[in-house]
Parts: structure tokens; C-alpha cells; sequence
């Protein structure tokens, strides 16, 4: 369709499903780390990427699952601060877990997307 025509005087009614997006859920993924506890993410979309978030997470200490659209991750405990390089090189989007991670535990130490290591 290459234009919407929209003819007033009629009131809208309905309702409409909107698609998980990946560049939405990431960020969210990441910004977890901050809660310190129980959060729930609804309509995220399977994809290898999201599946590498749940797994850094993991590996940092988090405990996460997806069931459906659903993610939840609790982060209560954060007891690594390293974000493992064969995870992080498979997405150059990792880098936003250094915002949470220098947040909430003071330090990180994470690859630069060409695969070598920085601790900030």
C-alpha cells in the first residue's frame, strides 16, 4: 500500500496486535541488570540474538527464561562482571550491557566488537 486515506466523521474501533522488535527488546534485556529483581518482558520475538541476552545474563549471574513471547529475569544476584567474549562476539549489541553493568556493580569487563577485551 503506498498511501492510507483516512475519511473523517467515523469514530475507530478495534484493536490491533503489534510485532516484538528486537531493537526494542535488547535494550530492555540489559537494562534489567538495574531492577535487582523480578522483571517480566512480554512480546519479545525468538531470535538468536535475544537468545544471546538471556545467556549473558545467565552467565553474569542472573536467572532467566524465556517461555513463549515471555521473558523473566531475576536479577537479584549479578556475581560476574565479565561479559564472556565468544557470547559477546556473537552480537555487536552486547556493548549495551556496559551502561547497567558499570551502574549497578561499579565495573565491567566486555570486548569491543572486534573481539578484544576492555575493562572499564
Amino acid at each position: 500500500m503506498s498511501r492510507l486515506i483516512v475519511t473523517g466523521g467515523n469514530r475507530l474501533k478495534g484493536e490491533i496486535a503489534v510485532e516484538g522488535s528486537k531493537n526494542a527488546v535488547l535494550p530492555v534485556l540489559a537494562a534489567a541488570i538495574l531492577n535487582g529483581g523480578e522483571s517480566v518482558i512480554k512480546n519479545c520475538p525468538r531470535l538468536r540474538d535475544v537468545e544471546v541476552m538471556i545467556e549473558i545474563l545467565k552467565t553474569i549471574g542472573c536467572k532467566a527464561k524465556m517461555e513463549g513471547d515471555v521473558i523473566t529475569i531475576n536479577s537479584s544476584v549479578v556475581s560476574e562482571t565479565l561479559i564472556p567474549v565468544d557470547l559477546a562476539a556473537e552480537m555487536r549489541s552486547s556493548i549495551i550491557f556496559m551502561g547497567p553493568m558499570l551502574a549497578r556493580c561499579g565495573k565491567v569487563t566486555i570486548s569491543y566488537p572486534g573481539g578484544w577485551h576492555r575493562t572499564v
